[in-house]
């Protein structure tokens, strides 16, 4: 073994080796992704039909208004006119959900793991094996 683990290696009379470890793909979570999909798909479709039908119901309002000339029915077609605008605010925000989620799911997955050596033992072994490596080190490269 030609490395610079090599006399602590020594001191502490084992072998050991150094291994690289390949970066792990995370399993996407097909289920939860198909979820989010149909739901979204489901509320966008929903919010489209509520908005066509709010396009309707204010064309016929207006036509309505416009025969009666009633304050009433003016004040029913402005409400349905914010009630149609809100529903497209929603279409929009839906949209921005969905954004957010994919990015939140994103970003969940761990990017790198990292492996970890441990000694056991105290400090005052600890001190002793790493002097012993750096006077073996110091040896060594005076040769």
């Amino acid at each position: 073994m030609n490395n610079s683990y090599e006399s602590i290696d020594n001191a502490l009379d084992i072998e050991s080796s150094i291994v690289e470890s390949k970066p792990v793909k995370p399993v996407p979570q097909k289920q939860e992704r198909n979820d989010i999909t149909k739901d979204y798909e489901y509320t966008r479709a929903n919010l489209y039909s509520l908005i066509e039908k709010g396009q309707e119901a204010i064309n016929g309002i207006m036509e309505l208004a416009g025969e009666s000339a009633s304050p009433r029915a003016y004040e029913v077609a402005g409400q349905l006119i914010k009630s149609v605008a809100d529903t497209t605010d929603k279409l929009a925000d839906l949209q921005k959900k969905l954004k957010d989620l994919e990015e939140d799911n994103s970003k969940k997955s761990p990017s790198n793991v990292t492996n970890n050596a441990l000694f056991v033992g105290s400090t005052s072994e600890l001190s002793k094996l790493l002097k012993q490596g750096f006077l073996n080190n110091n040896d060594e490269n005076s040769e």
